[in-house]
């Protein structure tokens, strides 16, 4: 899975299909590092409105066209209100790739203060952990960028207002756009590695995975050193090498994304004909490279995010999480050092029955436990009374009982805050928005895991924190229709988990949930209708999807109709038990199912 030069080759070459002529209307930044641009389209290639998404995340650079809109800030960041001032309304003029570079130059032209006609470069380098979104004038002097690099950071180049800007060296690689006959020869040879390693090794824009296709496309071991090709080889993998560069020259792509076992795998702007025949995989391909990054990538950006968002709160959740097992840990400990209160206890029956017939000033004393038929040795005080030391023994039971009882009560109220804590945990791992956090702030805040100024600063709002508490949620449970058309919904979180049981589901509705394992509260309408088995399977999956569970390849799931579920007298949210249930062993695939947004 490659952001590589070829698919922004094919990226490019869309942009040019739906942007080239067009104005820019709107310009948001809707993160920190990240750009969402509308675009009025020339007439000449069709008119209306496009967005662009351009993203610099050093975890998810992501460039693609996209007709979905995304909230932006209250207030604009400052590299947002410098590209407002420059190039709203602006025209784009040229859209390129420098070479095979994972870099996208949009040119536009746009009228200064004073009426004359300008123009502006915005850059795109998609890049990894070096990506960013760079401004640069007519002179190619940088304005401004998303990041600013000091020479602290980068030795090799300095992203900065008023510093030039340039390509960094590609690691002595070649262009594959302009590489001869003659230069590729003489290189792959020289590489003592695999042939597909030799190949990205040398030439920029070039993924381990299409490398390995051109090695497939000309019949030879992706793994065979490059040191040990034969003439006829080096020119079978040559002339695949040229058809891959004369498809990007032609701007001939196919958009294909490939899954492995019913999970996307791999991607390309190229047929991965590899996997073509695979007996694990298939193949879908896509009308264009955006509609591929949008199926790849949104969901995962949209994790992302939403996990650089919740950081504070899984913080909180993790510390005291760990704090209360680390408890749990050492009252189990301590109880099972009580175990031995009941030896004590036989102690002092056994010397109050048998004392008397202890030696004077004796350490030790040998009797028959009638319990057992054994003898048994009871170590003696002998500065104590016999009397004495049944009195011992009994207060030393007395007291481990005390303790045990207190530990026992103790693990138990511990349990319940580690189970609760969890549930959080599993809460957060399956948020999709800010919405989705507002439900586990509160719960936070009123479980009294959040106090003062932490919730004041994890609620990003004032000082007092009211703003944070007085905050409403907006987020709603999941809704899917099952393959036979039976509603199913999935608590986001344990308030939604409670009000999904015991105000949305009636009586004869069925529940599902993880067994043992902490996830969403499932609830499968029925309507009064009989259910079929199919639908059973399916809303057990939604249960093992949406549970710590999710990463296993079957999951054990409770159901049960939703009469026979209760929730105890001041048990924490999302608390419940039940005494009656089936159970099933479920995958967690959930794609026959239709999610309702």
């Amino acid at each position: 899975m490659a952001f590589d030069g070829i698919t922004v080759a094919n990226i490019v070459s869309d942009l040019n299909k739906e942007l080239l002529g067009g104005r820019i209307y709107k310009i948001a930044q809707t993160e920190k590092d990240e750009l969402l641009i509308t675009i009025r389209k020339a007439v000449e290639n069709g008119g209306g409105q496009t967005r662009l998404y351009m993203s610099s995340d050093a975890s998810l650079p992501l460039v693609y066209l996209t007709s979905e809109n995304k909230q932006s800030p209250m207030t604009a960041p400052n590299f947002c209100m410098l590209l407002r001032k420059h190039i709203q309304n602006g025209k784009i003029t040229s859209i390129n790739q420098p070479g095979l570079e994972r870099i996208i130059r949009i040119d536009i032209e746009h009228l200064d203060e004073m009426g004359d006609l300008r123009n502006k470069t915005l850059l795109i380098e998609l890049m990894g952990k070096y990506s960013n979104i760079i401004f640069v004038d007519e002179d190619n002097k940088i304005i401004d960028s998303i990041k600013h690099i000091p020479s602290s950071v980068s030795s090799v180049r300095e992203v900065l207002p008023g510093r030039d800007y340039f390509i960094p060296e590609t690691q002595n690689k070649l262009d594959p756009l302009a590489a001869s006959k003659d230069d590729f020869m003489s290189i792959i040879p020289s590489k003592g590695q695999a042939a597909y390693k030799a190949l990205y090794g040398s030439f920029t824009g070039f993924s381990p995975v299409i490398s390995q296709e051109i090695c497939f496309m000309a019949g030879l071991d992706a793994d065979k050193s490059a040191a040990a090709l034969d003439s006829a080889e080096l020119s079978a993998l040559w002339e695949a090498f040229s058809k891959v560069v004369d498809a990007i020259k032609n701007k001939d792509f196919s958009p294909e994304l490939v899954y492995i076992n019913g999970k996307p795998k791999e991607y390309a702007a190229i047929p991965l004909t590899i996997y073509h025949n695979a007996g694990d995989s298939s193949v879908t391909g896509f009308d264009s490279i955006s509609e591929l990054l949008l199926s790849f990538y949104a969901e995962k950006n949209t994790v992302t995010r939403i996990r650089q968002k919740s950081a504070d709160l899984r913080k909180v959740v993790s510390t005291v999480l760990e704090r209360n097992i680390r408890t749990l840990d050492l009252q189990r400990n301590q109880l099972k050092d009580t175990e031995k209160k009941d030896k004590y206890r036989i102690y002092g029956e056994l010397l109050t029955v048998y004392g008397y017939s202890a030696e004077p000033d004796a350490k030790s004393i040998t009797v028959n436990d009638y319990n057992t038929g054994k003898d048994v040795t009871i170590p003696l005080d002998n500065t104590l009374t016999v009397a004495q030391n049944a009195k011992k023994y009994y207060d030393r039971y007395s007291k481990l009982k005390r303790t045990a009882a207190a530990l026992e009560t103790q693990i138990e109220e511990v349990s319940q805050v580690v189970s609760h804590l969890e549930s959080i945990s599993a809460a957060l791992d399956i948020a999709r928005d800010e919405d989705d956090l507002v439900d586990i702030r509160r719960e936070l805040i009123e479980g009294g895991y959040i106090k003062g100024s932490a919730a004041d600063r994890i609620s990003g709002k004032g000082k007092n924190g009211k703003g944070g508490r007085a905050q409403k949620s907006k987020s709603k449970p999941f809704h899917y229709i099952s393959s036979d058309g039976f509603h199913i919904y999935v608590g986001k979180n344990n308030y939604q988990n409670d009000e999904l049981t015991f105000k949305m589901a009636n009586g004869g509705d069925w529940w599902f949930h993880a067994k043992k394992i902490p996830g969403s509260h499932v609830v499968l309408i029925t309507e009064g209708k009989e259910v079929p088995d199919r639908t059973f399977e399916e809303a057990a999956s939604l249960a093992a999807f949406y549970s710590k569970g999710k990463e296993q390849d079957k999951v054990e799931i409770d159901y049960l109709q939703r009469k026979d579920v209760k929730k105890p007298g001041g048990a924490k949210p999302g608390f419940v038990v039940y005494y009656t249930n089936y159970s099933m062993v479920i995958g967690t695939d959930i794609s026959s199912l239709t999610q309702i947004e």
